[in-house]
């Protein structure tokens, strides 16, 4: 384990090992990779930034020595993009609950911090897309066509962090609309002095998202084991 959250070598070699047809593994690899990443400091743009590059990179590596033809490897990095736009779906969820909790309460969205908290849900998007982007620039020759070609998709289609961002938005203006009609306000200060604690506690919330994440792919493992027994049987 590093200071990138996960096991970085570990991330490498299950991509370096992978074949194309192992793609909902390598998607749950990257996606946990991206949220073990956040989950070890306060959630901010700058952690977001942090945790798709350094995933990235990782995937990147193990691709490239995977000695996979183009085709393939391109699937292995669509995995890979797909993992990590899903950890940020979560991300996105925490941050909206965190939001809620002081929106219900009389935070306005107009005040300063809760303005910025919101920018910074509309912008994971573009953190994603920039990630992909540098790694086509910064790929080893023969990775960078199958990147280019991922980061074209991944702009054509749109992301899933995208569209949960603009429900997000939408359901906090529809809360906030609600607080002030029925009269629930705060003092500037006291939303201040709330939204300091903000970022801790939208990671609190990722955590527990995240553990709710894991319970339920072991679930689901468990049930594809047991199918396979039953038709070998």
């Amino acid at each position: 384990m590093n200071k990138t959250g996960f096991d970085h070598e570990a991330l490498v070699e299950q991509f370096a090992q992978a074949s194309a047809r192992q793609g909902d593994a390598l998607r749950q690899a990257a996606q946990q990779a991206t949220l073990k990443a956040l989950q070890g400091r306060e959630l901010t743009l700058k952690s977001v930034r942090d945790a798709i590059r350094a995933t990235t990179k990782a995937a990147s590596a193990g691709a490239a020595k995977s000695g996979l033809p183009p085709t393939d490897v391109e699937t292995l990095l669509t995995r890979a993009v797909e993992g990590m736009d899903a950890a940020l779906v979560k991300a996105v969820e925490a941050n909206r609950r965190a939001l809620e909790q002081f929106v219900d309460q009389g935070a306005q969205l107009r005040e300063t911090k809760v303005k910025k908290a919101l920018a910074d849900i509309e912008k994971m998007e573009d953190a994603l897309y920039a990630s992909v982007d540098k790694a086509v620039g910064d790929a080893a020759k023969g990775l960078q066509a199958p990147w280019a070609v991922v980061l074209e998709g991944l702009k054509a289609k749109g992301s899933a962090t995208g569209s949960s961002a603009t429900a997000a938005l939408e359901q906090l203006t529809a809360r906030s609309r609600e607080a002030v009609r029925e009269g629930r306000s705060q003092a500037q200060s006291t939303v201040d002095a709330w939204m300091d604690h903000y970022t801790a506690l939208a990671r609190g919330v990722l955590i527990g998202l995240s553990e709710g994440l894991k319970a339920s792919d072991a679930v689901t493992t468990t049930t594809k084991k047991s199918a396979g027994r039953s038709r070998m049987s």
